[in-house]
């Protein structure tokens, strides 16, 4: 059963990462970042489309885009994003893994003295 993108829950659920940020950019996009480097874009509701944009490995985006409900990511397919606008085809839980993993993806490509600066050696 797919589920509905709850933007509010998931930028929450995003920040309470070591590190995590966020800054609003193009426009009203919230984008979270560890180190300074995105992990995460969402388009709030009220945006149109409302949507949800993170980065995965090579496997989690093959998957994601065999899957349905995801795309690749306008502008940052080739990094291995994906993208999906109002619905997921997904559980909550399943969700906040995969933006767990986009956080850890990002976060393992650091700079090693950045990741010591944030405790994340």
């Amino acid at each position: 059963m797919p589920t509905k993108l709850n933007p509010k829950r998931l930028e929450r659920y995003c920040l309470s990462m070591p590190g995590a940020t966020q800054s609003i950019q193009w426009g009203d996009a919230r984008v979270l970042k560890v180190g300074g480097k995105m992990f995460a874009v969402f388009r709030p509701p009220g945006a149109e489309p409302t949507s949800l944009s993170f980065k995965c490995d090579d496997l989690g985006f093959q998957l994601l885009t065999e899957l349905g409900g995801f795309r690749p990511a306008p502008y940052l397919a080739r990094a291995k994003w994906v993208n999906a606008t109002d619905s997921v085809p997904l559980s909550a839980d399943e969700l906040e893994a995969y933006l767990k993993r986009a956080y850890e993806t990002v976060l393992a490509k650091l700079p090693k003295k950045t990741r010591a600066a944030m405790g994340q050696a």
